[in-house]
C-alpha cells in the first residue's frame, strides 16, 4: 500500500515513465545530444532516469528524435526502451509515440522531460498520489511560479488546485498572461485515459502543433476535472542552452553542498567545492577551498582534502590527508591515516595505512605498504610504451628523494632506497639499495674552468 498526502491508503498500481527527449537542442550548439550533457558528471537524462527508478516503474520509455543513436546508446545499459518521434509535431504527438511500447500496460503514466533533470522522486510520487485523490482528477500537472513567468504556458486553476485549462503563452490573452502559475510540462495520467485523450488532440493553435497540455481541456469537456500541484522553480528548471546548463549545475551543486554540511562534513568555502553525482562523504571530513570531485569518490570519516585537489575514482581512508594541489586518479586507494601531499599524483595504487607520499611524486600501478615513506620527486616507471607494470613497496620502507622505481619491481619491507637511485631489480627486506655513480671532486677545477672561459670570451 502507498500513502498519499492525506494519509489515506491507495491501492498500489504499476507506474510507467515516459521521458521526452526528441528535441534537437540546437541552442546548445553541440554535437552531443542535449539531454546527454552532464550535470555533476552524469548526463541529464540519466539523472532523471535514476530519480524515476526510485518509484520502481514497470516500464520506462524514452521518446527519441534527432540524435537518437546517442540517446539509445546511453539508456540501453539500463534496460530502458526507446520510441521514435520521426517528425517534431508537438509534445502530444511525442507522447503518442510511446503507445506501442506501453501496449498492454494498465497503470499510471508519468510524463517527464529529458532536459528537466532535477525533478525528485518525492515530487514524482506526489503527482501519482494526487492522481488518486478523492476527486480522482483525470490529469495531474506539476506547476511552478518562476520569478519571471515569461513565455511559459499558464495554468488556469482555482485556489484548491482544480484546473480549468492550460494556455500556451502565444495563445494566451492578456488576463491569462497575468497568471503567475506556470506549466512545467510534467504530468501524471492513467494509461486508460492518456491515449484516448491523445487520439482526440487537434493542432488548431498558433504553432500548428499537437499540445500535450490540451488533454486537460479535453478531459474538462467530458466533465472530468484535472489538478495542479506546485513545486519550486529550481526543481523544474529546463536546459536549452549552455548558460542554462551552467545554471542547473550551480543549483545542483548548491543543494549537494548544503547536504554535505548537514551530514557532518566541513566545507571551508562551500561555493568553491564541486561534487560529482555519486560523491560519498563520511563524518568529520574537512574539505578546503577549490576541491573538485569527479565520479566514483568515497571519502571516509575524519579525512581532510586540502585546497586545489582533484579527486576522481578514488577512496580516501579514515583520517587520511590529501593535498594541497594533489591529484587522485581512478584506482587510487588511500588507507587510514595515509598522506598524499602537494603536487603528488596517484593512479591505480594502494597507499597503505600511515604511509606518506608527501610531495612532487607520481605513484601509478603500485602497492605502497603501511608506514612506508616515499621521498620527494620519486616516480614509479610503470609503462614501457606498450604495457603497464606494478611496483610493490613493503611496509616501513623508505624511498629516498628523486628515485625512479622501474616496474615490475619489489622493494622489501624496511628497505631503504638511497636518494637519486634508479631501481631496476628487486630489493630485499631491510637492505640498502644505492644506485648511483660515486661522487668525484676535482679541487680547483671550477676556478680554472672559469678562467679559461673568460680568456676565450674576451681574448
Amino acid at each position: 500500500m502507498t500513502t498519499h498526502s492525506s494519509d489515506q491508503t491507495i491501492p498500489h498500481r504499476p507506474i510507467a515513465v515516459v521521458i521526452l527527449a526528441a528535441g534537437k537542442g540546437t541552442r546548445m550548439k553541440s554535437d552531443l545530444h542535449k539531454v546527454l550533457h552532464p550535470i555533476a558528471g552524469r548526463p541529464m537524462l540519466l539523472h532523471l532516469a535514476a530519480s524515476a527508478a526510485a518509484l520502481h516503474p514497470a516500464k520506462t520509455v524514452v521518446v527519441t528524435g534527432a540524435g537518437r543513436e546517442q540517446v539509445e546508446a546511453a539508456v540501453a545499459p539500463l534496460g530502458i526502451v526507446t520510441a521514435l518521434q520521426a517528425e517534431q509535431l508537438g509534445t502530444g504527438h511525442a507522447v503518442a509515440q510511446a503507445r506501442a511500447a506501453l501496449a498492454g500496460f494498465d497503470g499510471d503514466v508519468l510524463i517527464l522531460y529529458g532536459d528537466v533533470p532535477l525533478v525528485t522522486a518525492a515530487t514524482m510520487q506526489r503527482m501519482i498520489d494526487r492522481l488518486h485523490g478523492d476527486d480522482t482528477p483525470a490529469v495531474v500537472v506539476l506547476g511552478f511560479r518562476p520569478a519571471d513567468p515569461g513565455a511559459y504556458g499558464r495554468v488556469i486553476a482555482d485556489a484548491a488546485g482544480r484546473m480549468d485549462r492550460i494556455v500556451e503563452y502565444k495563445d494566451a490573452s492578456e488576463a491569462e498572461r497575468a497568471v503567475t502559475l506556470c506549466n512545467s510540462g510534467l504530468m501524471a495520467v492513467r494509461s486508460t485515459d492518456l491515449f484516448a485523450l491523445l487520439d482526440r488532440l487537434g493542432n488548431d493553435n498558433a504553432a500548428g502543433e499537437y499540445y500535450l497540455t490540451d488533454i486537460v481541456g479535453l478531459a474538462g469537456a467530458d466533465g472530468r476535472s484535472s489538478a495542479v500541484i506546485e513545486t519550486g522553480a529550481d526543481e523544474v528548471a529546463g536546459v536549452n542552452s549552455r548558460g542554462e546548463l551552467a545554471g542547473v549545475e550551480a543549483a545542483w551543486q548548491a543543494t549537494r553542498r548544503a547536504q554535505a554540511m548537514a551530514d557532518g562534513a566541513t566545507l571551508i568555502a562551500p561555493g568553491t567545492v564541486w561534487f560529482s553525482h555519486d560523491t560519498l562523504l563520511g563524518r568529520d571530513v574537512v574539505i578546503e577551498p577549490n576541491v573538485v570531485f569527479g565520479p566514483g569518490v568515497r571519502i571516509e570519516d575524519g579525512a581532510t582534502i586540502h585546497a586545489f585537489s582533484h579527486v576522481e575514482g578514488a577512496t580516501v581512508g579514515k583520517g587520511a590527508n590529501v593535498g594541497p594541489f594533489a591529484r587522485l586518479r581512478p584506482g587510487a586507494d588511500l588507507r587510514a591515516d595515509a598522506k598524499v601531499g602537494n603536487f603528488v599524483e596517484v593512479k591505480k595504487a594502494i597507499i597503505g595505512e600511515g604511509a606518506k607520499v608527501s610531495h612532487l611524486t607520481y605513484i601509478g600501478d603500485a602497492d605502497i605498504g603501511a608506514g612506508a615513506n616515499i621521498g620527494a620527486g620519486t616516480i614509479t616507471c610503470n609503462y614501457d610504451g606498450y604495457f603497464k607494470y606494478r611496483t610493490v613497496v613493503g611496509e616501513g620502507a623508505f624511498i629516498g628523494s628523486n628515485s625512479a622505481l622501474v616496474a615490475p619491481v619489489t622493494i622489501g619491507a624496511g628497505a631503504i632506497v638511497a636518494a637519486g637511485s634508479v631501481v631496476t631489480q628487486d630489493v630485499e627486506a631491510d637492505a640498502l639499495a644505492l644506485v648511483r655513480p660515486p661522487q668525484m671532486a676535482k679541487p680547483g677545477w671550477a676556478k680554472r674552468f672559469r678562467e679559461r672561459m673568460l680568456v676565450r670570451k674576451h681574448g
